[in-house]
């Protein structure tokens, strides 16, 4: 009879073919004290000597929680401390700062989150950063992305790397790392926010999917990874088709974000005609990954407004897509770019209409 595998080994093919880690790898480890970052950091330093690994953990106070994020760091550091690993903390703001750019709370904390991770990835030359996302939250985040409308490429879920991002536990469900960390005597902490159904993503795990499962599909968790794997390898082929598409429709006249750039800068083009020739699925993701790279908001409406606008809009007409993000319409080409910076403004490029 064939022995199981335990979870260290799996963990141990996850990391290194799926995530593509190597040896000697430095790798920022996100780490809450929850009991799905504190199984990563154990299965990081469970296999720490055999690929010569340099993990640093990164626990990040919200401000949210000054009732439980004492505990967590305490229970974060003791954790580091026995193992020998360097933790660094950082202290963020999450409230005010989804004031200041009205978004959620969770969006906020995840923004001010991920900044934290980068920051100490940059600073330390780190080679990846690992998070500690289980085949539990795939599935929640597929139905999440139903729900708010996401395409093809947002309901093929996570993966296990993109780009500076590593997910060695998503194909693990959270009960196995629960049973695992009960059979090694591992500390962990419970996040009360998890259990606030003020969230929509709480609300998909405590409310809608027990009711799926309970009354539709006892497998529904498995059945949405199935398709998000499935629509991953189409996704694969698509970006590849859209990359090259990038290459024959878009001009990049200053490249964006660069520090030296004057106000009126980046500026980007799309070339109408090759745009117009692409099939209407390539043509969203061509404008979605312009947006993008340009750092304006890819929602689907304005999507199909730049589409709209390169297959009808009249020469010296505009679009006025937030933020500042300006798109001249020309006889051969749309013209991105921020006249005023990025920030709101009333001005017009033309004297001409807008396109609606």
């Amino acid at each position: 009879m064939r022995k199981k595998k335990t979870l260290p080994c799996i963990f141990f093919r996850e990391l290194t073919q799926s995530c593509h880690v190597t040896q000697k790898s430095r790798i920022v480890v996100a780490v809450s004290g929850g009991p799905d970052s504190m199984a990563l950091l154990h299965l990081l330093a469970e296999v720490r000597v055999q690929l010569a690994l340099d993990p640093i953990a990164v626990w990040v106070d919200h401000g949210l929680r000054p009732q439980e994020t004492p505990t967590e760091e305490q229970t974060v550091l003791a954790a580091t401390e026995k193992m020998r690993i360097n933790c660094v903390r950082h202290r963020v703001d999450a409230a005010s700062y989804a004031s200041e750019q009205g978004i959620s709370l969770e969006h906020a904390a995840r923004d001010l989150r991920y900044a934290a991770l980068r920051g100490t990835a940059r600073e330390l030359g780190a080679d990846s950063i690992a998070v500690a996302h289980t085949a539990d939250d795939q599935a929640e985040e597929v139905l999440l992305r139903l729900l708010r409308g996401s395409g093809r490429e947002g309901v093929s879920g996570m993966r296990m790397r993109s780009r500076d991002l590593i997910r060695p536990l998503l194909n693990i469900e959270k009960k196995e790392l629960l049973a695992w960390l009960t059979e090694q005597n591992i500390a962990f902490c419970f996040d009360s926010s998890n259990d606030d159904v003020r969230f929509l993503r709480n609300r998909i795990r405590h409310q809608l999917l027990p009711f799926l499962e309970e009354h539709f599909e006892q497998g529904v968790k498995k059945s949405l990874r199935k398709t998000a794997d499935s629509l991953a390898v189409d996704e694969d082929l698509l970006a590849a088709l859209t990359a090259e598409a990038e290459q024959e429709t878009i001009n990049e006249l200053s490249p964006p974000e660069k520090p030296s750039q004057s106000p009126n800068s980046p500026k980007m083009q799309l070339l109408r005609a090759p745009f117009c020739t692409l099939h209407p699925a390539l043509q969203r993701r061509v404008v979605e990954r312009l947006l993008w790279r340009i750092g304006g908001r890819a929602g689907y409406d304005h999507i199909l407004l730049v589409i709209k606008a390169a297959e009808s809009g009249r020469t010296n007409s505009e679009l006025h897509l937030g933020r500042g993000l300006r798109v001249g319409v020309f006889r051969d080409r749309l013209e991105f770019s921020y006249p005023a910076g990025k920030k709101a403004w009333r001005g017009r490029l033309f004297g001409g209409n807008d396109v609606k």
